[in-house]
């Protein structure tokens, strides 16, 4: 289809779906282009925090959520010597959101409702096996190249948005610098049905250690009814096939967890982790949204949220100039706060979350759990914590009671 009076969005992941699911439900007719054959099932993002639930409220979706996933109210910070240093109550934030928790829930969950809602709309469309390769524009016009199993096709549409991931095709084409940098270790991630719950963890919890630190979390999964997910650094030059090895997980799990268990492995996968931000969000008729626009580690659970709150803020600004209520500068706005507050918070936040639980000096270690403990115990100081660190802060509440985006600064976990 060549038609220029529409909105293509390039990516079916959640943050392209709800961009998409926004501006259909706004009378923007929208196309979804996907690379894969279908909606991707494999383990990835699965923390959904507050103001992300009240904004998915609007598209009837957090319901849907909360069918299939686990409200998770306590988090903790550990020493993995030492135990539980301090555990925290989302409860303290009952005066400021409808959902005072986190709730843990696969990703993909997120996608196929988002997918089910949008394939109602009759001016919108998502087609899978169609790869963005390319994208052209010129005053009126993007023209996207398309790689398709019947060969390349040219889909052309008023606008593109890029949500098609931290490599993004999109982003590539339109020469614009991914600004940042690549830790230096890879992250494993190991899925296990064994209960952690019994050796003290919280749903959610991070354990800091000077060398091999972690951070867990308790995922409802298809196939099992929860899995615990352990994430942890291993060195990047060692190959997938000794550290997704059995002998290499089990002893990972054991040095990391107390007590001297086997464990059913249910998933195992390593990548690399990076913190960078787009140089820009908006080029001519092209915006990026999502991982597009900005990758971060995965301590805080941010990157997610983050990116489907790019989507709800660029499909209400689009939508806005595409019914001439607003002009383009409401897009230029879009990609300076959303770029400003990833920069200044999430991505200071997530970094500062990585580099508290891998701390190696001692004394800087021990003021660090003091000062968690004071926060836990002191409900003033919890409140201010979690709002931050709920990301709350990042959105707080328009005149009219919904979650806005705007420029704020933050801090830890």
């Amino acid at each position: 289809m060549a038609d220029g009076s529409r909105v293509l969005v390039a990516g079916a992941g959640p943050v392209g779906l709800i961009t998409a699911l926004c501006l259909a439900r706004r009378d923007v007719p929208v196309t979804v282009l996907e690379a894969e054959p279908q909606l991707p099932l494999d383990p990835r993002a699965a923390v959904f925090h507050p103001p992300t639930l009240e904004m998915l409220d609007e598209l009837a979706l957090t319901r849907a959520l909360h069918d299939v996933g686990l409200v998770v109210p306590l988090w903790q910070f550990h020493d993995r010597e030492s135990g539980v240093v301090a555990q925290f109550d989302l409860g303290v934030l009952k005066d400021d959101t409808r959902y005072p928790y986190r709730l843990h829930c696969e990703q993909h969950n997120l996608a196929r409702a988002a997918y089910e809602h949008l394939r109602a709309l009759p001016h919108a469309e998502v087609r899978f096996d169609c790869r963005v390769t390319d994208v052209k524009q010129d005053v009126d016009h993007v023209t996207a190249v398309v790689e398709t199993p019947d060969g390349p096709t040219l889909e052309t549409g008023a606008y593109v948005i890029g949500a098609d991931g931290g490599r993004s095709t999109v982003r590539k084409a339109l020469g614009i610098p991914f600004e940042g940098f690549t830790w230096p270790e890879a992250f494993l991630v190991v899925s296990t049905t064994h209960d952690l719950g019994r050796h003290g963890f919280s749903y959610a919890a991070y354990v800091s250690d000077p060398l091999v630190w972690c951070a867990v979390f308790k995922v409802p999964t298809a196939g099992a009814s929860c899995a615990w997910r352990v994430a942890s650094p291993i060195d990047p030059d060692l190959p997938d096939r000794i550290v997704h090895a059995d002998g290499f997980v089990q002893a990972r799990l054991t040095h990391l967890l107390p007590g001297n268990d086997s464990y059913e492995i249910l998933h195992r996968g390593t990548y690399r982790v990076h913190q960078r931000v787009a140089a820009v969000l908006r080029r001519g008729r092209a915006l990026l949204a999502g991982d597009a626009a900005h990758v971060n580690n995965p301590l805080g659970g941010m990157g997610l949220n983050s990116g489907i709150h790019d989507g709800m803020m660029l499909a209400s600004a689009l939508a806005g100039v595409w019914h001439g209520e607003t002009n383009e500068r409401a897009l230029d706005r879009y990609a300076h706060e959303r770029r400003a507050i990833n920069v200044e918070y999430v991505q200071a936040i997530t970094i500062q979350n990585k580099r508290a639980i891998e701390e190696r000096e001692p004394e800087v270690r021990r003021r660090r759990h003091d000062e968690m403990r004071r926060m836990a115990e002191d409900p003033v100081l919890a409140r201010a914590y979690l709002l931050r660190t709920s990301m709350l802060a990042s959105v707080p509440r328009a005149p009219n009671g919904r979650r806005r985006n705007v420029l704020t600064r933050g801090d830890a976990m």
